[in-house]
């Protein structure tokens, strides 16, 4: 029974030791990093869609009017969505979309990386 004891108090020991804790965290990690090469040479369009841009607009929107800090100058604008439009014309929204690929896997770009149609521009009062 000795010895059954030392197995059992070696175990222990096994599962207290800091270099077998990180092994899974590194092989998550690891995986990650496997999909980070999947992302760089980017298969989407580098255009804002019309759905993408209507609810970065509406969500940052309803930030705004609960008192969610802004990135912007504001010139006497009161209306959220008057304010989130300026955020988007001037790239200072804090938002990552993810679009996600038919195989599964999926490509983040950040607001300020996507290119917004000029109309679009013209409607809201931009250059």
């Amino acid at each position: 029974m000795e010895p059954e004891l030392d197995e059992g108090v070696e175990v222990e020991e096994d599962n207290e030791n800091p270099d077998d804790v990180p092994d899974p965290i590194e092989g998550d990690g690891e995986e990650k990093q496997e999909q980070e090469p999947v992302e760089r040479p980017r298969k989407t369009s580098k255009y804002m869609t019309k759905y993408e841009r209507a609810r970065i607009l509406g969500t940052r929107a309803l930030q705004i009017s609960m008192n969610a800090p802004v990135m912007v100058e504001l010139e006497g604008e009161t209306d959220p969505l008057e304010i989130a439009m300026k955020e988007l014309r001037e790239r200072k929204i804090p938002f990552t979309i993810r679009r996600y690929l038919p195989d599964g896997s999926y490509e983040d770009w950040g607001v300020d990386e996507l290119i917004v149609e000029d109309s679009w521009k013209r409607q809201v009062g931009g250059n």
